[in-house]
C-alpha cells in the first residue's frame, strides 16, 4: 500500500510540475485562471442556492415552475457536474428563493495571486499559483456557502 501512495504522490507531483510549467505561457496561464476563477464562482452560486431550495423545502419542479422555466433546466443546474448557467438563470432562482446575486471584492490575497498574474500575464511563482488555483476549483469539496 505505501508503494501505491508513493506512485500516486509522485504522480501529484509531476502534474503540479507540469501545470506550473504550463502557466509560464501568458496565455494559457489567462485562460486557466480565467476558467479556474469561473468554476469556483458558478459553483459557489449553485450550491448556495441548492442551499436555499433545500431549506425552503422546495423542489426543483417547484423552483422550475416558479420561473416558468422547462424542470429540466432545474435540474441540471443542481445536478450536473458541468454546469454553465447564465447570469440571468441564475437571477432567476436567486429571486425565486428571495436571493438575489451580488458581485464582492476578491480578498487581498486573491487579488494578488489571482488578478495581477491574469492582467499581466505572468506569476512570480507558478508553482504557488497553480495551487492556490486547485484549491478554488474543489469548491465542491468545501462545506457549503451559507444561504
Amino acid at each position: 500500500m505505501a508503494k501505491e501512495e508513493e506512485i500516486r504522490s509522485t504522480q501529484h507531483g509531476v502534474f503540479w510540475d507540469d501545470l506550473a510549467e504550463d502557466l509560464q505561457d501568458p496565455e494559457f496561464l489567462r485562460h486557466y485562471v480565467v476558467e479556474s476563477i469561473r468554476i469556483s464562482t458558478i459553483d459557489q452560486i449553485v450550491n448556495a442556492l441548492d442551499e436555499a431550495r433545500d431549506a425552503a423545502d422546495l423542489s426543483k419542479a417547484a423552483l422550475a415552475r416558479a420561473i416558468s422555466a422547462e424542470p429540466a433546466v432545474v435540474r441540471r443546474l443542481f445536478s450536473s457536474k458541468h454546469v454553465n448557467p447564465t447570469l440571468g438563470t441564475l437571477a432567476e432562482v436567486a429571486a425565486a428563493l428571495g436571493m438575489r446575486v451580488t458581485l464582492e471584492p476578491l480578498p487581498t490575497a486573491d487579488r494578488k495571486s489571482v488578478t495581477e498574474p491574469l492582467l499581466e500575464g505572468r506569476s512570480a511563482d507558478t508553482c504557488a499559483l497553480a495551487k492556490h488555483l486547485g484549491e478554488l476549483r474543489s469548491t465542491k469539496n468545501r462545506s457549503r456557502v451559507a444561504a
